[in-house]
């Protein structure tokens, strides 16, 4: 234990990083982000070296600026380097060294709050929407634990924010560890905030207060912490906990993806896939979370009766959401996907998480396949089912058919019905990269 503040020990983590990088480049080599952002042309040596300058002072060259600012956080440059960096997370550093040189903090924790104030609406809006009071308590919405009182769960099961917009997928999450008798507590929605957002906005101080605060809340189980959302698992894993083992001497927990923690868990999965599923599917992949195509892949291999279609798409970007950085490319990848899915002739196109999700599920309406999760794959294996409420409701493409649709649970929420209007405008119907066709 010692007297670091979480700002000074993220500084002499970062610190170690720098002077352990030789800047020989092969981080900007391998980044999938480099030609759509037009850097295919500056030396890779360079664009790293001011980045390394960026992180230090803020300022360095256009180039360096610009691949720091186009980071899909596709994990690639983390595999290439040979000297234990990680260069996403020192990209994250030069985004907040960047901040910080643009604006003071006042400034900067103002905007990170408007960020948080926005998602935090936007998040329990949607989620209101869709569940009643006891669905969303199992979601941990309203309730702490799902584990009996004075129990000490399995696992702590954190969903992040966001997922709570499709959150079918998230209690097929839960559905599936019932069967497999695993005893877990829910945590996660703004009031469980991971700070990646005040971390975006150059405010390390809030973003580690927050992430501290939520790393406490989940340090109560036997075996970890299970975790849906991937830019949380990012943060938590890159930034805040290896900086709480700098001020503590040890992590409190270690944090496992669940999609991993099920392929894991195949042995004990495998009886409960009883039904067949007979589909031709197609994953939509993104590998900035290393193992997880590999995980999901073999999750569905393991169902009786899929047949998986390789569509030869990139796999980039650690989720759709991360792609937004740069949106030309990104509805691009999304275009070629659908097209050579339609021409492969699948039965379904199959998402892993939830941004992937809320960005495509509308496109089913124009599409001869299906667009699923890959826990309702699995489910519909073993006899579970959640209904997409979200996709049902974006599918209509109409605000006020979608807040009359949800007119009994915007009463029993009291939500105002304006400020629904709203969040489905922005929120769900805006959360389309690729425009449906008429």
């Amino acid at each position: 234990m010692t007297d670091l503040s979480f700002e000074a020990a993220l500084n002499e983590r970062v610190d170690d990083m720098l002077d352990a990088c030789t800047r020989c480049g092969k981080c900007v080599e391998v980044c999938p982000s480099v030609a759509p952002a037009n850097l295919a042309g500056a030396s890779p040596t360079d664009v790293i070296a001011g980045v390394i300058d960026l992180v230090r002072s803020g300022d360095g060259p256009e180039a360096s600026r610009k691949w720091a600012s186009s980071c899909m956080l596709s994990g690639h440059c983390i595999e290439a380097c040979d000297d234990g960096v990680n260069p996403r997370f020192l990209l994250a550093m030069a985004r907040g060294a960047m901040r910080r040189k643009e604006s003071d903090l006042a400034t900067r924790r103002r905007a990170g709050v408007t960020r948080y104030r926005d998602t935090s609406r936007d998040v329990a809006t949607l989620s209101r929407m869709q569940l009643d009071h006891a669905a969303l308590e199992r979601l941990g919405q309203g309730a702490a634990s799902l584990a009996s009182p004075g129990e000490i769960p399995d696992f702590v099961f954190y969903t992040g924010c966001n997922v709570l917009k499709t959150p079918h997928i998230a209690l097929l999450a839960l559905d599936i560890m019932d069967v497999l008798g695993i005893s877990y507590s829910v945590m996660g929605g703004p009031s469980h905030c991971c700070g990646v957002i005040q971390l975006r906005t150059g405010d390390a101080e809030m973003s580690g207060r927050m992430g501290t605060s939520s790393v406490d809340k989940m340090s109560n189980s036997k075996s970890g912490v299970l975790s849906w959302c991937p830019s949380c698992y990012v943060q938590l894993s890159e930034t805040t906990l290896p900086t709480i083992e700098r001020q503590r001497g040890s992590k409190p927990f270690e944090m496992t993806p669940f999609l991993r923690f099920l392929r894991g868990r195949l042995d004990e999965l495998h009886p409960h896939l009883r039904e067949r599923v007979e589909m031709r599917v197609a994953l939509h992949r993104h590998s900035g979370v290393a193992g997880i195509v590999e995980a999901v892949l073999e999750l569905l291999r393991a169902v009786p009766g899929i047949e998986i279609v390789d569509l030869q798409q990139p796999s980039v970007g650690l989720q759709s959401a991360s792609m937004a950085v740069l949106p030309d490319h990104k509805r691009e990848l999304q275009r070629a996907e659908l097209e050579a899915a339609s021409r492969a002739g699948i039965d379904a196109l199959v998402t892993i998480y939830h941004s992937d999700h809320r960005e495509l599920c509308a496109h089913e309406r124009d599409q001869p396949f299906r667009i699923v999760n890959v826990l309702e794959v699995l489910g519909e294996s073993m006899g579970l089912h959640r209904h997409d409420r979200h996709k049902e409701l974006k599918i209509t493409q109409d605000a006020d058919l979608i807040v009359s649709e949800c007119a009994d649970l915007i009463g029993e929420h009291a939500l105002d019905p304006a400020v629904a209007r709203e969040v489905v405008v922005k929120a769900m119907l805006g959360d389309q990269p690729l425009p449906l066709r008429r």
